[in-house]
């Protein structure tokens, strides 16, 4: 599908200046041709918009003057991922119920659904209008999914999960898996039934492999609008609020509370039974081992606060070098000593 940059411009709200050019895709600012649209949204890649043959750029206003075919955006970023949503081409070719899926017959599926074959739906669940389940996606008994969900292929959801609207899981998610919960005896291991269930809210949206676990007793719950990455491990009866961000490979114990707007960047853990405040930011790699208070960013392991972090870090490479002055000034205290000893001084 094509789109006049006035037209584009016009859907997202904003003004464009230059020739109305024909767009029929999106790429960089490197690669693009005159058929496509790019964007600008940082000042070290104003090199590459000078000599960028795309049909037309999304720029801030500062940036207008760089070229004669641009959109004007306060926010170039974000405007062009709404962009790019006109251009993509949406995964997929079947409509309708596949006869190769199992459908049982308590299940309830509404108009407009469609199942690719080999997806099994269990007794009890329900599947609202405009979900797409691809193949090998498994939904257990007494499932609830929303409308508009698209479940990739080997999703499973266990038995009593509940998918608000606008859920995207991507292959290999597993939901409602049992939480970690072993009762320790003296001679082995005693597991303790999980009876809860996971909320996913709407417009949630789960990368591939990521597991969350269902609750032990009561639920597991991700916010709205939160984005978590791959390969990312929820602990049962976690709660995450409205639209955090989960980079990949972050790992989440049971129990946890993190409120809104929190971020967690890519392989940090948070131990159990801790709450992480609205609107926190933990680093990389980075260990959380007790309760933060909103608004307060942390990194390092054990967590800390950034800043503090920071100076500590600029200490590290210069451990080596600080031990052996201490060694010296040491035996330098240890060389006075013996000297005072020797002309029979005291230290008193």
């Amino acid at each position: 599908m094509t789109w006049t940059t006035s037209r584009l411009a016009a859907e997202l709200g904003l003004e464009y200046k230059g020739r109305d050019r024909e767009l029929s895709g999106c790429n960089t600012l490197e690669k693009a041709v005159s058929t496509e649209l790019s964007f600008l949204a940082n000042s070290k890649y104003i090199r590459l918009a000078s000599q960028t043959r795309a049909g037309a750029v999304i720029l801030s206003p500062e940036h207008a003057h760089l070229l004669a075919d641009c959109i004007l955006s306060p926010n170039p970023y974000l405007d062009f991922a709404r962009a790019v949503q006109f251009f993509a081409k949406e995964q997929g070719a079947l409509k309708g119920l596949s006869e190769l899926a199992f459908i049982h017959p308590e299940a309830r599926i509404e108009a407009d659904v469609t199942i690719y074959p080999f997806v099994f739906v269990g007794p009890g669940a329900s599947i609202a209008s405009g979900t797409i389940c691809f193949s090998g996606v498994y939904v257990g008994e007494d499932c609830r999914i929303g409308p508009n969900c698209r479940l990739y292929p080997q999703v499973s959801l266990m038995a009593g999960t509940i998918l608000g609207r606008g859920v995207i899981l991507h292959p290999g998610v597993v939901v409602g898996s049992d939480g970690f919960g072993f009762a320790q005896g003296d001679a082995c291991l005693e597991k303790v039934p999980q009876i809860g269930r996971v909320i996913i809210e709407d417009e949630v949206e789960v990368g591939a492999n990521t597991t969350i676990d269902r609750a032990a007793l009561d639920e597991t719950l991700i916010g709205a609008g939160t984005k978590i990455d791959n390969q990312v491990q929820i602990g049962h009866n976690v709660q995450l609020g409205e639209q955090c961000i989960i980079v990949s490979q972050v790992g989440i114990s049971g129990s946890s509370k993190l409120g809104r707007n929190v971020v967690l960047a890519g392989q940090c853990g948070v131990a159990g039974h801790i709450t992480i405040g609205d609107n926190c930011r933990v680093g990389g790699k980075a260990g959380v081992s007790k309760s933060v208070k909103p608004g307060t960013d942390v990194s390092g392991n054990p967590a800390i606060e950034h800043k503090k972090y920071l100076r500590s870090a600029s200490l590290f490479g210069k451990l080596p070098e600080l031990y052996q002055r201490i060694k010296k000034l040491e035996s330098s205290l240890e060389r006075l000593r013996e000297e005072q000893e020797a002309r029979g001084e005291s230290n008193d």
